[in-house]
């Protein structure tokens, strides 16, 4: 079993800026772990996370992968608290994680067009009503609009743009977000579904899907 990041730094205090490490982090942990041949094999010279909160999903791969010094690694978080969480996080487990405060990707689009090996999300999934969008604080790590899908949907719509000719794209998601038209919508963008994990948590029943290109 692959260990977890250390996280211990942070407090109950931290956790009012910042999404506390919660099931679906470590369903997508145990996720990654089941799938670490692939990424290995896949030896990324290129990894992002979107969204990385408390940074423990991209320390994890930074850990764990076989070549993970050969591999550069990208944050991106709209939270500029969560930048800082995954910055102290990388440091406390001596991981190279570069960190942009800023919505998606969006500023590094040009600059990482179809050069993203791996991408890893876990968006604000929540069934919300649209007025609870657009928040750079705390809001934003759970409202996802109608069917959850509203940031979800964005990135979507920019993975042809994003990943290699090889690359995966592993996303959390709730059933509640309708996981055979996520299947749909991707499948005529050009991508096929896996789902490597599914787990029920309390109320909540989680996938960890992975697209790659058909």
């Amino acid at each position: 079993m692959l260990s977890t990041p250390d996280y211990s730094h942070f407090t109950g205090q931290d956790y009012e800026k910042i999404y506390e490490p919660s099931e679906d982090t470590f369903l997508f942990l145990d996720a990654l772990e089941k799938d670490i041949n692939f990424l290995n094999n896949l030896k990324p010279e290129i990894v992002v996370e979107i969204g990385p909160g408390s940074g423990l999903v991209i320390n994890f791969l930074a850990k764990h992968l076989k070549d993970a010094r050969k591999t550069f690694f990208i944050a991106a978080d709209i939270n500029k608290d969560a930048c800082l969480a995954t910055q102290l996080t990388s440091y406390k487990n001596n991981n190279d994680i570069n960190i942009i405060n800023c919505d998606l990707i969006e500023p590094l689009m040009d600059r990482l067009k179809n050069k993203v090996d791996v991408l890893l999300f876990n968006p604000p999934y929540v069934v919300t009503e649209s007025e609870e969008l657009g928040s750079r604080g705390l809001q934003a790590v759970w409202a996802g609009g109608a069917d959850g899908r509203h940031v979800m949907d964005r990135v979507f719509n920019q993975l042809n743009k994003i990943l290699t000719k090889n690359g995966a794209f592993y996303l959390v998601a709730l059933k509640q977000n309708n996981i055979d038209d996520i299947e749909i919508y991707l499948s005529n963008l050009g991508f096929k579904m896996d789902i490597i994990m599914n787990r029920r948590a309390g109320i909540e029943n989680l996938f960890i899907l992975k697209f790659t290109r058909k």
